[in-house]
């Protein structure tokens, strides 16, 4: 029997791979990583909003999925199309309308016109600081041309620069308009976008504990988006209701104050008191009336106190705290898509560190505490 010549150069066996080829080798990966990660930079956040999106709407989307005969793509297109016409077209006219405010003060100062309005007369009536605004505001009212002369470079500068960053917002909007698009898309695909992120989160995190990182991962964005931006729409809704009951002026544009304040973890109470301020300083109105509206938009301007333990943590692994605190670094460090960036990364660096407390181990059952 013949035995094969490892001679031969078919039966030589693999070279080593030397550390010269195995640095190149290395070095190439690292570009070509690095050059997709540039080309994709400007997508990042877009994609980041689509991923919240579609995994804050997926319950939704299934239950609607549901009544649409199980077509998971007609009901994303429904969801998206519905989400659209409620947030997309207002989140749009409320920036077109700050870009035309914008506009008209750079062209006001331009041109040398009035810029600010002479206050009401109501102003002056208003409790202990009344009189000192009123004074202030008709100063600046009256006085204004000689003001914008003197600072006229600095002005016509800030609204020079004001106007340079409505490109920004611009493309910020339309950003979020796609961010919409691409979420309908992941709904429309549920099934093999969960088994690719199923497929990642194993690779990373192993077989073990990475299919539970990715549920924790799904349970924190569902409820940060529950518990800060489904408390702060609730309360801005509760607090608009308020604003136009009782005749506020602006009522809408402060309403949308009240929820960037709730969104930025800031107590929306602060958008109250001036209003309590104003309703107790009209003189047709009703003790019994001012009364009634002072306690229910009190109570609204204090309604995430009782709302926010109910849904922010709901369902999750993770103490509400751990949640609360990633979510805060995270806005603060990379606004609000760090809301949801933050908040997954804390949660998560949380469970890798009970991992590794137990060694491992999977964690005892808990035990009631009567027993």
């Amino acid at each position: 029997m013949e035995t094969p010549d490892n001679n031969l150069p078919g039966n030589r066996p693999p070279a080593p791979l030397s550390l010269v080829d195995l640095v190149i080798r290395l070095a190439l990966a690292a570009l070509l990583m690095w050059l997709a990660a540039h080309a994709f930079a400007p997508f990042l956040v877009m994609m980041v909003w689509a991923v919240v999106l579609a995994v804050s709407l997926h319950p939704l989307n299934q239950k609607l999925a549901a009544r649409l005969g199980g077509s998971n793509g007609r009901a994303a297109t429904v969801l998206v199309l519905l989400m659209l016409v409620l947030l997309g077209v207002p989140t749009v006219l409320l920036g077109m309308a700050f870009i035309d405010h914008v506009i008209g003060f750079h062209d006001s100062l331009s041109e040398g016109r009035q810029v600010i309005p002479p206050p009401p007369k109501a102003v002056e009536d208003w409790p202990l600081v009344g009189q000192q605004i009123y004074a202030a505001w008709q100063s600046a009212s009256t006085n204004f041309t000689r003001f914008a002369e003197h600072y006229h470079d600095q002005l016509l500068a800030l609204s020079r620069d004001a106007v340079a960053k409505l490109g920004s917002t611009l493309t910020a909007l339309l950003a979020f308009t796609a961010a919409f698009i691409v979420a309908g898309i992941l709904l429309a695909y549920t099934t093999p976008s969960h088994s690719t992120a199923r497929r990642i989160f194993s690779r990373v995190c192993g077989p073990e504990h990475g299919p539970q990182m990715l549920e924790l991962s799904v349970a924190t964005v569902r409820s940060v988006s529950s518990g800060v931006i489904g408390v702060a729409f609730i309360q801005a809704l509760l607090l608009g209701i308020g604003f136009l009951l009782c005749g506020v002026p602006g009522a809408g544009l402060l309403a949308v104050v009240a929820l960037i304040l709730g969104i930025a973890q800031i107590p929306a109470i602060l958008v109250v008191i001036p209003v309590l301020v104003w309703l107790w300083s009209q003189s047709d109105a009703s003790t019994l009336a001012s009364v009634v509206f002072s306690v229910y938009l009190v109570l609204a301007g204090l309604a995430d106190n009782v709302l926010k333990p109910m849904l922010l943590g709901r369902g999750v692994a993770v103490p509400m705290p751990v949640i609360l605190l990633g979510a805060l670094g995270g806005m603060i460090s990379a606004g609000l898509t760090g809301l949801f960036v933050g908040a997954v990364i804390l949660a998560l660096g949380y469970q890798v560190l009970k991992v590794w407390v137990r060694g491992g181990e999977p964690e005892p059952p808990s035990t009631p505490e009567h027993e």
